[in-house]
């Protein structure tokens, strides 16, 4: 009997184990995850302005960018209240993580804009986001208690973000492009979030993100989550690597590159504006100075007296007489049958007069026939009128 109920408690455990395994709760899970957190340590817990520490850490992501700020109005459990802006930013230190995601950087101490509580803040600038904190007082500094912990709704980002959209022709010749940020939010909190406002803010290389608040209608529910877009629109023209963020209670919730094309078509006007323009204005000026040159009445000719090339004394035109050339006959072919001028054979060319031809022609001191004309003789008597 008592090894009956052995074998069953047994078995009971191992179903329980087995049931915290699947549900990520065992033992050795929890101390695994606590094992895998990021954790900063700090040479020393206090330390005045002019000073410095030097700052530790350990189990971060290999070869990572990490920033180190000294930060105030902030605790581990509450982390950074006031973000950034409650931080010395300008004694702040970069530091890039070894293989084994560890490091060890020296920070000057330098006093907040904010009261103490103080802490030093690290946090990762590229990739995933992680973050630590340690605490630390800053000698000298003043200090103020931390303002209560709001028992209203809170809420924290669910599922990832995404940037929805795309840009249209409009874009293309300069319009301002514009996209729908969508994103999961979930209420922790125990009481209800009713039109909570975010704040939308987008950034360009090393500038700061210029913050624009919008509110979204609806009301959340403790432990219920809502999918929420808000509309994002940068200033015409812009192009290059954006990035846009999201923040709430004065925290950023999440982030989104986005690569904005350049703008084409305003190259094209412009390209073909230098190109247009001075064509009109050259045509222009042609027609004007085309009307305003005076003409000539009786030529049509611009700016002359009279034809080109042909000016006489005194401007008028000089006329030649034309010459007209006596029209030949045509030559006859010769017949198939004629006897051809042997080679070489000199070749006379006989002209005769108008008035006479080849048979006609007198051939001695003998008068013509009658009904013939030819021309009168030197011995013929001349007539006279009536005497």
């Amino acid at each position: 009997m008592k090894r009956r109920r052995r074998s069953a408690s047994r078995l009971l455990t191992v179903l329980a184990l087995l049931g915290a395994l699947l549900a990520g709760t065992a033992p050795w899970a929890a101390s695994a995850s606590a094992a895998d957190k990021p954790s900063v340590s700090l040479s020393k817990s206090q330390a005045g302005t002019g000073g410095s520490i030097t700052v530790k850490g350990a189990d971060w992501r290999p070869d990572t960018l990490l920033m180190m700020l000294i930060c105030g109005q902030s605790s581990p459990s509450r982390g950074v209240i006031a973000g950034t802006n409650s931080c010395a930013n300008s004694e702040g230190r970069a530091v890039t993580t070894d293989a084994e995601g560890a490091f060890s950087k020296s920070l000057p101490v330098a006093e907040p804009p904010n009261p103490c509580p103080c802490v030093v803040h690290v946090a990762t600038v590229t990739g995933q986001k992680a973050q630590a904190d340690a605490v630390f007082q800053v000698a000298g500094h003043p200090v103020k208690a931390l303002p209560k912990a709001s028992s209203s709704g809170q809420l924290t980002m669910v599922a990832d973000t995404r940037l929805e959209g795309s840009s249209g022709l409009l874009t293309w010749f300069g319009a301002p492009p514009s996209r729908s940020f969508s994103f999961t939010v979930g209420n922790v909190g125990s009481t209800p979030v009713k039109n909570p406002v975010f704040q939308v803010g987008s950034s360009h290389g090393v500038f700061a993100p210029q913050w624009e608040d919008q509110q979204w209608r609806g009301t959340i529910k403790p432990g219920q989550k809502e999918r929420i877009e808000l509309p994002v629109e940068l200033s015409a023209g812009a192009h290059g690597d954006y990035l846009v963020s999201l923040k709430y209670g004065g925290k950023v919730l999440a982030e989104q590159p986005w690569g904005v094309g350049r703008p084409w078509g305003v190259t094209l006007f412009w390209i073909l504006l230098c190109v247009v323009v001075p064509a009109a204005v050259f045509r222009i000026g042609m027609a004007v100075v085309d009307r305003v040159r005076p003409r000539d009445r009786r030529s049509g000719f611009k700016g002359s007296k009279g034809p080109r090339g042909s000016k006489g004394s005194g401007g008028h035109t000089v006329r030649l007489p034309k010459v007209r050339l006596p029209q030949q006959k045509p030559k006859r072919p010769a017949p198939a049958d004629a006897p051809t001028a042997p080679a070489g054979a000199g070749t006379t060319q006989t002209t005769t007069l108008p008035w006479f031809t080849p048979d006609t022609g007198p051939s001695g001191p003998e008068r013509p026939a009658a009904g013939q004309l030819s021309a009168p003789s030197e011995n013929s008597p001349t007539t006279k009128g009536n005497t």
